[in-house]
């Protein structure tokens, strides 16, 4: 792997010499702009506001916008003089609990490799105090011009470090929980309680990127000028529902039990069958809707039945006047 980055992680008065490399790596699936009438490529040009001209990296410098619109030069060297320890030093501030970093300040993943011979014994001196303590190392250190906020744990035989996003560039969650108060029962927490043992277990190692080959099948059948197949139907994309989650729970635990069809990607059932998830006002208006099927079938029986037994005002009036006409002849 290319290292990023050479310098030393500072402990205490120990100084280890290190390399940081990504530990991390895209797999997602690039595409490029087109113009969709013809097909070219689309770029992006970098052009000067002021010459109105397309300049090449090499003339690309960095410049800060001020307040009145001015643009402040900021050059290499001007970086390079600040008086910042973390330059070329991961300067370790403090060790804590693993759980007291707030996995919301993960950010970009990196090993730490021993930079020489000579490096070797610190790196595993650190190494090992980690693994024997169980914690994890806070740290500081400065990469593509800004100091950053760094956590050190022990991965296998190795130390990675993770970047950490700083406090204050963590987002506050006001806001964001549903505002009206909903009241959980003991038996739905019990039903979701059994579904997260039941789903508790999973080779991490397993796990794939189900979007990434199914955009890779999609090129590759429009390479050979295939048509792509469309979606299966039946699939719900209704949003905000309400659902009988009683209903949705349970059927969701059996399936994972029997390792139906709905194990772990849907609400299942038994033999493998996919469970309806049913809206609440449906529970109650199906005992209706039977009646309301039934009570046109005995209206119309007792039409019926009223009709052969009662003639019509039509017939009696005929019945009547046929009568007269034999009684006058």
């Amino acid at each position: 792997m290319r290292s990023l980055w050479n310098g030393a992680i500072s402990f205490g008065l120990v100084s280890i010499p290190v390399k940081l490399m990504n530990a991390t790596e895209n797999h997602s699936v690039a595409f490029r702009q087109i113009h969709v009438e013809d097909g070219g490529r689309v770029r992006y040009r970098k052009v000067c506001e002021l010459e109105e001209r397309e300049v090449t990296s090499a003339e690309i410098g960095k410049g800060y916008e001020d307040a009145d619109g001015s643009i402040i030069p900021i050059t290499e060297e001007d970086l390079a003089a600040l008086p910042i320890p973390t330059a070329k030093t991961i300067e370790i501030v403090a060790f804590v609990p693993a759980d007291r970093i707030d996995p919301m300040q993960m950010d970009t993943a990196y090993y730490l490799s021993a930079n020489g011979v000579p490096a070797t014994k610190p790196y595993t001196l650190l190494r090992e105090a980690l693994k024997r303590s169980g914690k994890v190392a806070v740290a500081r250190y400065a990469l593509r011009g800004r100091e950053r906020l760094g956590m050190l744990r022990v991965v296998d035989d190795v130390i990675a470090m993770h970047g950490l996003l700083w406090p204050d560039e963590i987002r506050t969650s006001e806001g964001v929980a549903p505002e009206s108060e909903v009241r959980v029962r003991d038996a739905e927490l019990d039903l979701a309680d059994a579904l997260m043992d039941t789903l508790g277990e999973v080779d991490m190692s397993s796990l794939h990127d189900d979007y990434r080959a199914a955009v890779e099948e999609l090129v590759a059948a429009k390479a050979e000028g295939a048509t792509p197949t469309a979606p299966a139907e039946g699939a719900d994309t209704e949003g905000g529902r309400v659902i009988d989650l009683m209903a949705a729970l349970e059927n969701s635990v059996r399936a994972a039990k029997s390792g139906g069809a709905g194990g772990a990607g849907g609400a299942g059932g038994e033999d493998g069958e996919v469970a309806k998830v049913t809206q609440l006002k449906g529970r109650k208006s199906t005992a209706k809707k039977t009646t309301a099927k039934k009570a046109p079938a005995n209206k119309t029986t007792a039409k019926n039945t009223t009709a052969k037994k009662t003639p019509t005002k039509k017939a009696t009036t005929k019945k009547t006047a046929a009568k007269k006409r034999t009684s006058s002849a």
